[in-house]
């Protein structure tokens, strides 16, 4: 989860890596660090805290080098406190590292009872030292490293400097994403695409146990054997506009008013041109819909609410049995395996690491695996047997908006094009459905007008201490949704639950000082979210819900607070609902003065387990 960036070239690394970090800092903020090769000597500097720490220290020490390596941490073995921060280092070796070492309490003795002092309580350390003893039995630098790896048991990505070869930066992969960014007199690794689209667009995407050796002039890639190996380069489509925040206060809040653009963008991506019909080639080709007889999707976090609304669309569109798991659970539960099943995996990055597990586990037993991910050329995409891509762009902030509702747009087009298949939709229906989706960017602009209001009813929730969330069918997981989201921003205690099931146990919480937030559409369910908000408004609690602009006036005399939406299709409810809880979330977080952007304890992609 840590993000890892490193450059050689003609020009000094230091503002270069400082640059890429601030690009890199949604990965983790629990420290930075830098390290340069120069002269025959290899400088450090690190901080303990957000990348302004480590800015500080480097306006009063600078460093300067033509080569060098950085990262942003997220704690897993050791405190976040500055002995723990990257790069670390030996004598003449300095390491970046994403990932988990899983053996390094075993090669940590072994390196002790060798005489090594170790300085913090990370994973992490153990790789300079081992890098060391092989040059010290007298190893080229590069086969110091391959040697080294040889040893390590996790997911690691690498970057890496030798004292006193300062022509060379080295990177290593197994498990972890890192990319090879190709310039003119520089040459760049980092995490993912966003440090480097400012000076690139040229990428290599390394694959497991890839050894890469980078000068000024060129790179060159091995197997831990030394074996050359080829990687395709690829042109990257990442928008650098897309990573900075504007005028805007907070990145959640600039991709939060994205969403039309990008559910658009999305869009375009799904139909055919002119017959509202939706079209997935590169699916269709790959897996024989018309015989899936079952559905099993996974997923973690944001991306497992997204595909617990995809079960509702395609068992409703396709009449197939769909099942939804949280990848972590799927994974070592080894469920089995149901012939006709194809399995969905959700994630944002596409490296996900226990969704990433999942994948495989499913191949293993020979499912066909569909990828639904917003990084083209991940490890999850490259994996999949067919990758329907959301066109959300870069997503900085932690707390994931717009890659949600992108999502929630190919999910569907994925329901209709199953049913279809299938035949269990006919063509008007599909077309029907499609004019649906056709409105979603337009009617998201309108729900994302009310953002003034939102803000005043956040003004008077912002001292709840506690949440409750409600919603039914395709709408109770957007309830889970917007209790995650104020959970993640505003550190405030929210639970969501499926409205029907209020009376078997919630409905003990409610008091006139816990806010309910109803989320009801005018749908086939409408009139029994109704009866589950009148049994809350018998007990006190405080209402706010969000439902059409029709059914809110009879609902005035109930409600604290209405959200009025515009009316819409029920397919498209889900993704035009969820809108108002991020804004309720991010004005809540915003009002209690919390980082919106980077909350605590969280990073954005999650690559370790």
């Amino acid at each position: 989860m840590c993000g890892i960036i490193g450059v050689i070239g003609e020009r000094n690394a230091t503002p270069i890596l400082l640059e890429g970090l601030k690009r890199l800092e949604y990965r983790g903020y629990d420290s930075a660090g830098v390290a340069v090769n120069h002269k025959g000597e290899i400088h450090c500097n690190r901080a303990e805290g957000k990348l302004i720490n480590l800015e500080n220290r480097l306006k009063e020490r600078p460093l300067i080098g033509f080569s060098g390596i950085g990262h942003t941490r997220w704690a897993t073995h050791g405190a976040p406190i500055e002995i723990n921060a990257h790069p670390h280092r030996s004598a003449k070796v300095a390491v970046v590292h994403n990932g988990i070492i899983e053996n390094y309490s075993e090669l940590r003795q072994r390196l002790m009872a060798d005489g090594v002092v170790f300085l913090s309580d990370t994973d992490t350390e153990v790789i300079p030292h081992l890098i060391e003893r092989e040059l010290a039995l007298g190893r080229e630098p590069e086969l110091a490293i391959r040697l080294a790896v040889g040893y390590l048991e996790g997911a690691f990505a690498l970057g890496i400097l030798i004292q006193g070869v300062e022509d060379k930066l080295f990177a290593v992969r197994r498990g972890s994403p890192l990319i090879l960014g190709l310039g003119e007199g520089e040459n760049f690794i980092a995490s993912d695409a966003t440090p480097l689209v400012p000076y690139t667009r040229s990428m290599l995407y390394l694959d497991d146990d890839d050894v890469a050796i980078l000068s000024r002039d060129g790179v060159r890639v091995t197997d831990l054997e030394g074996n050359p190996v080829e990687r395709v380069i690829k042109q990257s489509k990442v928008s650098s506009d897309l990573s900075e925040k504007g005028s805007y206060r907070h990145f959640m809040q600039k991709e939060i008013f994205e969403q039309p653009f990008v559910l658009g963008e999305t869009l375009k991506a799904l139909l055919k041109p002119m017959d509202n019909r939706v079209d997935l080639p590169d699916l269709t080709s790959a897996i024989d819909l018309s015989q899936v007889t079952a559905v099993n999707i996974i997923a973690c976090g944001t991306s497992w609410h997204a595909g617990m609304v995809g079960r509702y669309w395609i068992e409703s569109l396709s009449a197939i049995p769909v099942g939804v798991d949280i990848a972590s659970e799927y994974r070592y539960r080894e469920p089995p395996i149901i012939p006709g099943t194809v399995t969905v995996v959700i994630s944002q990055s596409g490296e996900t690491a226990d969704t990433l597990a999942a994948l495989r586990y499913a191949k293993s037993q020979g499912q066909k695996v569909i990828a639904i991910v917003n990084v083209p050329e991940s490890t999850i995409s490259r994996e999949a047997d067919a990758v329907l891509y959301t066109r959300a762009g870069p997503e900085i902030g932690v707390a994931s908006t717009k890659a949600f509702t992108t999502q929630l747009m190919v999910l569907a087009a994925l329901a209709i094009c199953i049913g279809r298949q299938r035949q269990h939709i006919s063509l008007e229906q599909e077309q029907g459905y499609v004019q649906q989706l056709l409105q979603v960017p337009d009617l998201m602009e309108r729900v994302l007008d009310n953002d003034a209001e939102i803000f005043e009813i956040s003004r008077k929730l912002m001292h709840a201490n506690g949440f409750l969330f409600l919603g039914r069918g395709s709408c109770f997981p957007i309830a889970l949704e917007g209790a995650l989201k104020l959970k993640e921003i505003s550190y405030i205690h929210a639970e969501g639950y499926a409205a029907g099931e209020m009376k078997h146990g919630p409905i003990a919480l409610i008091d006139e000082d816990l806010p309910v937030v109803v989320v009801a559409p005018r749908d086939p369910l409408f009139e029994k979210v109704v009866s589950n908000l009148e049994e809350a408004r018998a007990r006190g609690g405080r209402l706010v819900v969000i439902t059409t602009d029709q059914a809110s006036e009879g609902m005035v005399c109930q409600a604290d607070d209405v959200i009025s939406m515009v009316a819409c299709g029920d397919l498209i409810a889900p993704i035009l609902y969820v809108a108002p809880l991020q804004l309720l979330a991010y004005h809540i977080a915003v009002l209690k003065g919390t980082d919106v952007d980077q909350p605590r304890n969280l990073a954005k992609s999650v690559t370790v387990e």
